[in-house]
């Protein structure tokens, strides 16, 4: 006899997994990536002007202010982080460099928000490539 759940199944988002090989060892692609400093070199999708306040980190994107917490550093190659809006809406960002023979493969998660429309999904996903080959030609021009 199976019993109903009590509580509606979760919904799942539509995402797109983007990604991003590079040509460098994924220990230096992740201590170059989990460095909050280093942000501005290659993350414009994420915001401008990058500033910390204790263990979080603010900036500016086109929908105004947003504040970014990030998964403490490890061995796992785990760049998660967690971008909260100006309209106090936290956006889980799940991040992994994995190592790829010599190299590594970034993966980058993009989950659809509420309301974003495909055009928009497109635009963020294209944003999202844009700043993970500009990580990779950074990371590469330094080998």
């Amino acid at each position: 006899m199976s019993e109903t759940p009590t509580t509606p199944p979760a919904v799942v988002k539509d995402v797109r997994i983007i990604t991003q090989s590079i040509a460098r060892d994924w220990r230096a692609v992740y201590d170059f990536a989990a460095e909050p400093a280093n942000l501005p070199r290659w993350a414009a999708g994420l915001g401008s002007n990058f500033r910390q306040q204790g263990a979080t980190w603010t900036a500016d994107s086109p929908l105004g202010p947003v504040a970014i917490r990030f998964a403490p550093r490890n061995d796992f190659g785990v760049l998660d982080h967690w971008v909260t809006t100006a309209a106090d809406v936290e956006v889980a960002v799940p991040l992994r460099v994995v190592a790829n023979g010599a190299g590594c493969t970034v993966v980058f998660v993009l989950f659809r928000q509420a309301g974003v429309g495909d055009a928009e999904l497109a635009r963020d996903a294209a944003a999202v490539e844009a700043d993970l080959q500009r990580l990779k030609a950074l990371l590469e021009a330094e080998a």
